[in-house]
């Protein structure tokens, strides 16, 4: 699929000559894009670089971003504080691996500040968990109390082949300390054919078994990797089936703000999730956008459409060039992705890896 063009905006046709902006008004209405969905739900990938090189995610020789061309860690929470002001009551820093940005930690606890205020209800962070252990209590400090973390097996060895540089130790010793600062985690496992299909219920007792809760994902048709996804992708339907020889799984209608449908295990007592943008197309109820460490904001995860809101970032520091190209982005938000994975449709469905997007 060819790669559409970001679309830049004349700031002085969404706002009028520089100096003539109205300053923005303090009430935040939702956001509603054309189908009458309120986004209230911002994820922010602060990076695209990471410690791993998962199988499934990237190729091991990524060529990352230039430094130079990322926002700086003050534009991001810029941004952020834009997307709060129009109505965003959720955001989620991601990445690549978010922890890996040097003084990340600046931007968590700006934006965790709005929770303070009451203008945002929660801020939260997906992470590989390898550098948890050093971040953990500074996180729940600034405001996180509920983080994702990325596990796709419980065999140090199996994880060190599906994420090439991972040091499974670590992430144990980050979930350790991560629960020891009182956050809450949910673990994340991408199910893959013949790698971890027969893994997932034992992953289940053991998140269960911490207090954690677990989710699962049908593999994404996100940018070229070493291998053909075919080979990999394991529907979430054929994954539910099996449980459900082994555990008894009731639908709820818990939500985290996410796409995930949850259940409850009777055998355990805990939750698991269920992500299949595959099997089951989740965009009826689509509440999010995603905003890259560029600028790039685009509507919709597999699609290509996308808006620069750096130009409006820069023009001015009066937020209302920036809060405009918002609106305009969001009244091109899509119906849904055109996600599809099977043998003759085996090359990505959107060429950017899920590094770039952010998760």
């Amino acid at each position: 699929m060819p790669t559409l063009p970001v679309r830049r905006l004349d700031v002085n046709t969404i706002a009028g000559p520089i100096g003539g902006a109205k300053p923005l008004s303090t009430e935040k209405a939702p956001m509603i894009d054309p189908f009458g969905r309120a986004v209230t739900y911002l994820r922010v990938s602060v990076t695209d670089r990471c410690d791993f090189r998962c199988t499934y995610c990237m190729a091991e020789n990524m060529t990352f971003l230039p430094k130079k061309d990322l926002l700086t860690l003050e534009e991001l929470e810029r941004l952020c504080s834009a997307f709060i002001e129009k109505g965003v009551r959720k955001i989620r820093l991601t990445g690549g691996e978010p922890l890996v940005r040097k003084n990340i930690m600046h931007l968590v606890r700006a934006v965790g500040r709005h929770i303070d205020q009451g203008a945002l209800d929660e801020l939260t962070i997906t992470t590989n968990g390898s550098q948890l252990a050093r971040y953990a209590d500074e996180l729940y400090d600034s405001g996180v109390r509920r983080i994702n973390v990325s596990l796709d097996t419980l065999d140090p060895q199996k994880f060190k082949e599906i994420t090439r540089w991972g040091d499974f130790s670590k992430v144990m010793e980050g979930i350790d300390a991560a629960q020891k600062a009182g956050l809450k985690i949910k673990l994340n496992a991408v199910a893959l054919k013949d790698f971890n299909e027969f893994e997932i219920a034992d992953m289940l007792r053991f998140a269960h078994g911490r207090g954690m809760d677990l989710t699962v994902i049908e593999t994404m048709p996100m940018g070229e990797i070493d291998e053909d996804r075919t080979d990999r992708y394991l529907p979430l339907s054929k994954l539910r089936a099996d449980l459900e020889s082994q555990f008894t799984l009731s639908d709820i209608g818990y939500r985290t703000g996410g796409p995930a449908r949850y259940v409850t295990v009777k055998e355990t007592g805990g939750r698991l999730g269920f992500i299949t943008p595959m099997t089951h197309n989740f965009c009826e109820s689509c509440n999010r956008v995603r905003l890259t460490c560029t600028g790039t904001l685009y509507m919709c995860l597999g699609q290509n459409d996308a808006a620069d809101l750096r130009t409006a970032l820069r023009a001015s520091d009066d937020d209302a060039y920036l809060s405009a190209a918002i609106d305009e982005a969001i009244g091109r938000k899509p119906k849904g992705h055109d996600f599809i994975i099977d043998r003759t449709h085996n090359r990505p469905a959107v060429s950017r890896h899920m590094s770039v997007t952010g998760g």
